[in-house]
């Protein structure tokens, strides 16, 4: 067995993982694109601040509508097939989008429609595709096989593919999403040189409804995998209260300009490099469950001294530290889960996670916007702070009995 401390010498993790990764950095560069894009072309479209709200909601309802339902097909038919059908549907609803701005009949309408579709395939596609990982690593190595996929959203994602959606968007609004395109259909080129990965064989068939009542009774019946799903949901609120309010709290109580809150976003993903860079060293010499409770304390007092600090220098830093520790939680969370999850059950108990980081996203920035009408600018990090330090509270004991869920011989000492 594996002590805290010792040093290991690296593992190959086969062929599948490897084509997994690249797939996943090359769809992130092309989401990454248009994560700049996609709202400059709303702005391009309209000037309703409703229209623009409405823009970023139909992008997470379909998270909300299907993602359960994903989830469960993701458990009954072949995960790898159904993460290239989807991803060549999302390309397809991107191409019609081309096919608009180059014939210059692109309108608000159209734009949201190929929003809401585009999210809906990528609900299937994210469902099935979380579920690779479990089938094509040792459990072992599940951590670090998180960490690669987490870095790769960072470097692709949030760093790279933003600046260079901007800049394809000034060129010509249509750029940005033929890059998307290409980016979407060399993913489903990689995926196809995995194996096929089919779910565990089922002797029973059952319908689609039977299938989340039964995966919602497991998660319910296994304590500490409950535990974190409410973790995950209780503290996607209380952070997405005052990460709603983001844009005005720089501008109105920093002072920090437009340039200023850029640098925000950015510190963050900066932090997220640093964090997931880290999380081999961090695995081998400290306990999961201390990780865990490190991570969300780190949480609490990030929102303490937002709400408290007027100086732009104090947040830029405090968003370094929360890109660390938040990519650090993700990459924990992720694996454990994966860890304590039966093959059969990865795809309705990861959609059950999915909705409850996107319904604790749609609820937060609600109750952010509303506390900060109500009671100043400064009220939605009061909310988190109290709210994620109630929580942690709470859960602090149950966090040791999380942590070792699904565990193997040589991963937490």
């Amino acid at each position: 067995m594996t002590r805290i401390g010792e040093i290991v010498a690296p593992r190959r993790m086969g062929s599948g993982f490897r084509w997994l990764l690249a797939s996943s950095w090359t769809s992130n560069v092309g989401d990454g694109i248009v994560l700049a894009a996609g709202p400059l072309l709303v702005a391009s479209q309209t000037d309703s601040a409703f229209l623009v709200a409405l823009a970023a909601l139909l992008q997470r309802l379909p998270w909300l509508l299907l993602g359960l339902w994903a989830g469960a097909i993701a458990d009954r038919v072949d995960r790898r097939a159904v993460v290239m059908v989807a991803n060549a549907l999302r390309a397809l609803v991107v191409v019609a989008l081309c096919v608009l701005l180059g014939t210059g009949h692109v309108s608000i309408g159209a734009v949201l429609a190929v929003m809401f579709l585009y999210g809906v395939a990528e609900v299937f596609a994210d469902s099935a595709s979380q579920t690779l990982l479990p089938m094509l690593v040792e459990p072992r190595d599940l951590g670090t096989g998180n960490a690669r996929l987490q870095a790769g959203f960072l470097a692709a994602n949030q760093l790279l593919g933003p600046p260079v959606g901007a800049f394809l968007f000034a060129l010509g609004a249509i750029w940005p999403f033929v890059v998307q395109v290409v980016c979407v259909a060399l993913a489903v080129v990689l995926v196809a040189r995995i194996a096929s990965q089919p779910p565990p064989a089922r002797e029973v068939r059952t319908h689609v409804r039977q299938d989340i009542a039964e995966g919602l009774r497991w998660i319910v019946a296994n304590a500490p995998v409950r535990t974190l799903a409410l973790v995950i949901l209780v503290f996607n609120v209380t952070w997405a209260a005052p990460w709603g309010v983001l844009v005005k709290y720089a501008l109105d109580h920093l002072d920090m300009g437009e340039v200023g809150f850029g640098l925000l976003t950015t510190a963050s993903a900066v932090g997220g490099i640093v964090g997931v860079a880290s999380f081999g060293w961090l695995e081998r010499r400290a306990r999961l469950s201390t990780i865990m409770r490190v991570c969300l304390s780190l949480e609490v007092l990030m929102h303490l001294v937002l709400a408290l600090t007027t100086t732009g220098w104090v947040a830029l830093v405090v968003m370094v530290v929360f890109g660390a520790y938040a990519f650090v939680w993700g990459t924990v969370s992720n694996t454990i889960r994966q860890r304590a999850v039966p093959g059969e059950f990865q795809g309705r108990v990861g959609s059950v996670y999915g909705v409850c980081v996107f319904g604790g996203l749609v609820v937060g920035q609600a109750l952010g916007g509303v506390l900060a009408q109500a009671w100043g600018i400064t009220a939605p990090f009061w909310f988190a702070f109290v709210g994620a330090g109630v929580t942690l509270a709470l859960v602090w004991r149950q966090l040791e009995h999380v942590a070792h869920a699904g565990e193997v011989p040589g991963t937490d000492g």
